[in-house]
C-alpha cells in the first residue's frame, strides 16, 4: 500500500543542543493503515509528529506527504494542516476559544468554509466526540477527559486524511480511554490513516497494524508487532515490555508444544485458542442502528435469543441506547464481551451504528483462526 507520510534521513536539533532529538530517522506511514509510534518518555515521539505537519522542520533531511517533499511557506502549511491533524497529549496545548463550539469551529473558519459548512462539520465532530450538550459549555469549565475529546473534536473537524493523536489515552479513565480509542478505530474505518504514539505496549498490541519503535532520538523497529516483540533483547533496549497478551500466547504455547501463530490481539481470541474443551458457540445478534431505539424494538429483536447479554458499540449506538434509556450490559469494549459470550457458548447482542457493521462482521471472521465459529445475524432496527 502506498505511502502517505513519510521521512527520509530525518534531523532534527532543538536550538542550542548538540545532540538531535531526531537522527537519521527513515520512517512510512502507510495510507489506510493503523499506525502506532511505540517508545519511552523523551524518545522522540512528539518531536516525530510536530515534523510530521510541519510545526518543525528538519535540520537535515526532509519531510514526504503524498510522496511530495513538505514546503514550508504559509499557504503550503496550511492546506498542509488541513490534511494532517495533530492532538498533543495535552489539550489545553490547542484550546483556543471561550466555548466548546467556538473552539471546534476554530479550524474549519481557517479553511475559509462558508458558515454553513462549518456549523455542519462541528455538528458531527461534537457528535462523533460525544461532547455536543457543550457546546455552550465553557472551555475553563470542562474536565480534563472533556477537554481531551474537545481536542479530537477540534482536530475531526478539519476532516483530515491522517490524524495524529499523541499519547491519547493518557491521563483518562479506563472507560474514557476505550472509547476514544473506538473513536480512532471508527475513523480509521471511515477512511483516516490514524496514527499513536504511545508507551502502553498493551493498547498498541491490540489496536495497531504496523508499530514504529524510537529509541533515544533513533527509529530502531518497523513491521508488525509480534516481530518486535519476538526479539526480547530489543524489546528491552527500547525501554519497553512485552504486551501480557504476547507473553500469555508465548508461555501457554511453549507449555503445549504448539504454534504461538496465529498471534491473539483480543481476549476472546486468546480465550478461544487456550480452550481445550470448548462448547458449541453462541449466536451474535448485530442491531444496525441507524436513528434512535425503542425498549419495543430491543425486545422484539431480543427476545428469540432467551434474555442474552447486551453490548454497544459506537458513539451513535451508545446514543441511541441512552436516548432510549435502555438497559445495555456492555456499555464499553462491547465487541469484546459479546464475542466472549458466544466463546462461552452464549448468546449475544450487540448494538452497532450501521456504517460501522463490518469492523464487528471482520472480528467474528478473526475468531476462526483461533478455533471459534460464531454465528451472526444482522438486523435494521
Amino acid at each position: 500500500m502506498d505511502g502517505i507520510l513519510e521521512t527520509k534521513d530525518l534531523y532534527f536539533y532543538y536550538a542550542g543542543s548538540t545532540s538531535g532529538a531526531l537522527e537519521h530517522v527513515n520512517i512510512k506511514i502507510t495510507k489506510g493503515k493503523k499506525t502506532a509510534i511505540l517508545g519511552s518518555n523523551g524518545a522522540g515521539k512528539s518531536t516525530l509528529f510536530y515534523n510530521f505537519n510541519g510545526v518543525y522542520s528538519p535540520s537535515l533531511g526532509e519531510v514526504l506527504y503524498e510522496g511530495k517533499p513538505i514546503k514550508y511557506s504559509k499557504k503550503a502549511l496550511r492546506s498542509l494542516r488541513s490534511d494532517v491533524a495533530v492532538v498533543l497529549q495535552n489539550p489545553d496545548d490547542q484550546i483556543f476559544c471561550s466555548t466548546v463550539g467556538e473552539d471546534v469551529a476554530f479550524g474549519p473558519r481557517n479553511l475559509g468554509l462558508s458558515e454553513k459548512d462549518v456549523a455542519e462539520r462541528v455538528e458531527l465532530a461534537m457528535f462523533q466526540t460525544g461532547i455536543t450538550m457543550l457546546k455552550d459549555k465553557g472551555t475553563l469549565q470542562l474536565s480534563y477527559g472533556q477537554r481531551k475529546r474537545l481536542a479530537l473534536a477540534g482536530a475531526i473537524a478539519m476532516k483530515p486524511k491522517v490524524l495524529i493523536m499523541d499519547e491519547p489515552t493518557a491521563g483518562l479513565d479506563p472507560q474514557m480511554a476505550n472509547e476514544v480509542m473506538e473513536m480512532a478505530n471508527q475513523l480509521h474505518h471511515l477512511g483516516t490513516t490514524v496514527v499513536i504514539s504511545t508507551h502502553d505496549v498493551n493498547l498498541a498490541y491490540g489496536w495497531a497494524d504496523e508499530i514504529n519503535v524510537l529509541r533515544m532520538s533513533k527509529i530502531i523497529y518497523s513491521g508488525t508487532s509480534e516481530g518486535f516483540y519476538s526479539d526480547i533483547k530489543l524489546v528491552h533496549t527500547a525501554g519497553l515490555m512485552a504486551p501480557a497478551m504476547f507473553s500469555i500466547n508465548k508461555n501457554h504455547c511453549d507449555m503445549n508444544g504448539v504454534e504461538e501463530a496465529p498471534f491473539p490481539t483480543s481476549l476472546p481470541e486468546l480465550v478461544s485458542k487456550m480452550s481445550s474443551e470448548r462448547p458449541k458457540s453462541g449466536m451474535m445478534l448485530i442491531l444496525s442502528i441507524t436513528d434512535g431505539l425503542t425498549e419495543d424494538e430491543m425486545l422484539k429483536a431480543t427476545g428469540p435469543l432467551g434474555g442474552p447479554r447486551v453490548g454497544v458499540y459506537g458513539t451513535a449506538a451508545r446514543k441511541a441506547v441512552f436516548r432510549g434509556k435502555l438497559h445495555a450490559d456492555y456499555v464499553f469494549n462491547g465487541i469484546d464481551n459479546c464475542l466472549l459470550e458466544c466463546v462461552n457458548g452464549k448468546n449475544s447482542v450487540l448494538c452497532c451504528e450501521g456504517r460501522m457493521v463490518d469492523i464487528v462482521t471482520d472480528r467474528i471472521e478473526r475468531l476462526k483462526q483461533f478455533g471459534t465459529s460464531v454465528g451472526y445475524e444482522i438486523r435494521e432496527v
